[in-house]
């Protein structure tokens, strides 16, 4: 036997769900990677970089860089904001160029957003 679900996304637009948010900065700046979602105290935030985990938050804890090639290539440059789930990144480098994206896990849903960061300079 098979089970048939339909889902449907109300106030969200495909173009929007699909969207890359697109960051540029100068060597050296900050930038801040905002997810765009209201954060809820039971939501779970899990940030990733080239499918390495960088940075999570689940309820009033936080863990950022556990992973060692994540200490070797941003080295305490990583920063959460609690409130918001937004990443920020201290003196960017060149390396820290690519693809980033923020999995926000709810009890019945999950949300991906991606976010392309061009570090110039």
């Amino acid at each position: 036997s098979q089970n048939i679900f339909s889902v449907s996304v109300n106030g969200v637009s495909a173009a929007e769900r699909d969207e890359v948010k697109r960051k540029s900065v100068k060597r050296g700046e900050s930038v801040t990677l905002d997810p765009g979602v209201t954060k809820n105290t039971n939501d779970s935030l899990t940030w990733y970089y080239n499918d390495i985990v960088i940075a999570e938050i689940t309820g009033d804890q936080s863990k950022i860089c556990e992973d060692v090639r994540c200490k070797k290539g941003f080295r305490d440059r990583l920063k959460l904001d609690h409130q918001t789930g937004s990443l920020i990144i201290t003196n960017t480098r060149s390396k820290d160029s690519g693809e980033y994206k923020l999995k926000v896990s709810r009890i019945t849903y999950s949300i991906i957003r991606s976010f392309s960061v061009s570090v110039a300079g």
